[in-house]
């Protein structure tokens, strides 16, 4: 009785095992399964067109160059990093095939993204990091989600939020750092951000913080006196800190195109930006946004947006990116 009591325990266990592994395996597969799916539409209108040149029909590589020119200004890869990528293509004389010239261009593409990342400067605690771009780019719901990943990460997180123009813009920040259990310092409407900017340094700093995230106002590129009014902010939070903020990063929606490269360029003529955050970059079927503005830039991609949940702003890892995208 007791030897098939054991019989009957040790296939239980097999089963439940079994089940376990099944459960990890579909979950891995769908959370995979969702990356995939995110690039959807920047795969279908930037790399499946690449890949119908290349892997098609045979043809020359001859014949495929003017094609593919075509094919990376259409998906907004911009004049510059399309003339590179081309030349590279012609100037390899190993290249024997279309395949092979596809693996190659591939290769370029991640090493275009690869060499741009780079490690913050070790500065003191709290970590600060400025957030700016332009109106309906998603920057306060990207500090939010941010607030929630770090915290759930182990650091302690203030945010601030010094858009006092926006109607509701504090209160929205304020209810993100609620839910994400942070701390959270805000100003009055209209009064001076820098105001805010300094008060918010100094509460981190007083309190231990980690990590200072600080929201600005959506301010159009072409406004002077907006910029110079992030000038003043970047002065204060330099003065405070004893350093320059560890990071500015500029958060662009990857649907506007080439129009998002002239609000880089402006807001990197009047700060010192660290680095880009993509969002909505699921939306775009003009996928080679995202190789014209770090190489007209010269900056990394810290996160993409491929999504509204708060899990769907993810760290930028430029290999797993480009294999998910060229899949």
């Amino acid at each position: 009785m007791f030897q098939i009591l054991l019989i009957i325990l040790f296939v239980l266990a097999i089963c439940v095992a079994g089940g376990v592994v099944f459960v990890i395996f579909k979950r891995k597969k769908f959370r995979k399964n969702l990356i995939t799916s995110s690039l959807a539409k920047p795969r279908s209108g930037f790399v499946d067109p690449i890949k119908k040149l290349f892997l098609g029909e045979s043809k020359a590589i001859k014949e495929i160059l003017p094609h593919l020119e075509e094919v990376l200004l259409q998906a907004d890869v911009g004049v510059k990093m399309t003339a590179t990528l081309i030349d590279a293509l012609q100037a390899e004389t190993s290249i024997k095939s279309a395949p092979e010239a596809y693996e190659f261009l591939k290769k370029k593409i991640l090493d275009s993204l690869t060499i741009l990342q780079k490690t913050s400067v070790g500065n003191p605690k709290p970590n600060a990091i400025f957030f700016v771009g332009i109106n309906g780019t998603g920057k306060t719901t990207t500090i939010g989600k941010l607030a929630a990943a770090f915290k759930s990460g182990g650091k302690k997180v203030l945010v601030v939020g010094a858009d006092t123009f926006r109607a509701a813009a504090g209160d929205q920040l304020k209810v993100w750092a609620e839910r994400s259990g942070v701390d959270f310092v805000g100003g009055e409407p209209e009064v001076d951000p820098a105001s805010v900017v300094y008060n918010g340094i100094a509460a981190a700093i007083a309190r231990g913080m980690d990590v200072v995230m600080v929201d600005t106002a959506g301010r159009l590129h072409t406004k002077t006196s907006l910029m110079e009014e992030l000038k003043k902010m970047h002065r204060v939070a330099t003065k405070e800190l004893g350093h320059a903020p560890d990071d500015i990063w500029l958060v662009l929606d990857a649907t506007t195109g080439q129009n998002g490269l002239n609000q880089a360029k402006v807001f990197g003529q009047a700060l010192p930006l660290t680095g880009l955050i993509l969002t909505k970059y699921d939306g775009t079927a003009k996928g080679g946004i995202i190789l014209s503005i770090t190489s007209e830039l010269g900056l990394p991609v810290k996160y993409l947006g491929e999504g509204e949940g708060i899990g769907d702003l993810k760290p930028f890892e430029p290999h797993e990116f480009v294999e998910e995208l060229f899949k």
